[in-house]
């Protein structure tokens, strides 16, 4: 049997069992030690029985044990990193690579190079803070998070990939208290509390990480409310959202930003899943 052959055999097994078919380009990617344009130029080659023994321990587990790929193998790619993920943290979904790319973009315009404090609050496994680190020097980020657990995956992750993130404990903006930064970003639990979420995100990722209440803007209010001190004269900020709640959003960012240039930004799927704000000194061009 072919690669090819093989991933095409244990696609219709996963759809079969409801399970997701990206799972299988993961799992063999992480059995080969392979990227998945080389796995690609594999695919007309016959697949190892060594290979296809380990594959199949793991797999047999993702189709019974209703546990998702990226921990059973231990690891999750975000911007081309692998990052380390286990049960204290969520997977990095790729609509927060978008979120970091137009961290980066807007950087870009409106920093120009210069050093740059920055901050990512409800941090988990990092991604979002040792990126930004990795991918621009000239950003000193601090990160935080409520859990324990979660900041001991986000400090591995900051010492394999190479990165200079300092993390700190506390809730929400508690542990930042006397800090200023010129950007502010976060991704914090937005999911409704009433709202159906399926058993595999539910039962396995940490539900501190999921759920913001009964509206899902739980956080974004206490953010918000209390942020202003934190910021320099001229600041970023950049958020994550549930793709309905651009109006909510807005409206929050005009009762304690009032004089400031806020826009919601959509996904590649074209879903309202970004609102940044602009505080001073920005030359806004309207589209």
């Amino acid at each position: 049997m072919t690669y090819l052959e093989f991933m095409k055999q244990k696609e219709n097994e996963a759809l079969e069992n409801n399970k997701e078919d990206s799972a299988v380009v993961l799992l063999l990617e992480h059995i080969c030690g392979l990227e998945t344009n080389a796995l690609f130029m594999k695919r007309g080659d016959k697949i190892e029985d060594e290979i296809v023994n380990k594959f199949n321990e793991i797999f047999d587990k993702y189709l019974h044990e209703n546990q998702p790929i990226q921990y059973l193998i231990g690891t999750s790619c975000f911007y081309g990193y692998d990052f380390i993920v286990n049960e204290n943290v969520l997977i990095p979904r790729f609509e927060t690579e978008e979120l970091v790319e137009n961290i980066l973009y807007k950087y870009d315009e409106h920093f120009g190079g210069k050093k740059v404090e920055v901050c990512d609050l409800a941090t988990g496994s990092g991604c979002i803070a040792i990126t930004l680190a990795k991918e621009e020097p000239n950003m000193h980020v601090v990160a935080s998070d409520i859990s324990k657990e979660a900041l001991e995956v986000a400090r591995k992750n900051n010492e394999k990939l190479g990165a200079n993130v300092k993390f700190l404990q506390g809730d929400m903006l508690e542990p930042l208290k006397g800090k200023k930064f010129d950007i502010f970003v976060s991704n914090p639990p937005y999911i409704p509390e009433n709202e159906v979420v399926d058993s595999l995100v539910k039962d396995n990722e940490p539900n501190l990480a999921l759920f913001g209440g009964e509206d899902g803007m739980k956080f974004y209010r206490i953010i918000l409310q209390g942020l202003r001190p934190l910021l320099n004269k001229k600041a970023l900020v950049a958020f994550e959202h549930g793709y309905d709640k651009k109006d909510e959003m807005l409206a929050l960012c005009k009762k304690y930003f009032p004089e400031c240039k806020a826009e919601c930004i959509k996904d590649l799927e074209g879903k309202d899943r970004m609102t940044f704000i602009y505080v001073g000194d920005f030359k806004w061009q309207e589209e």
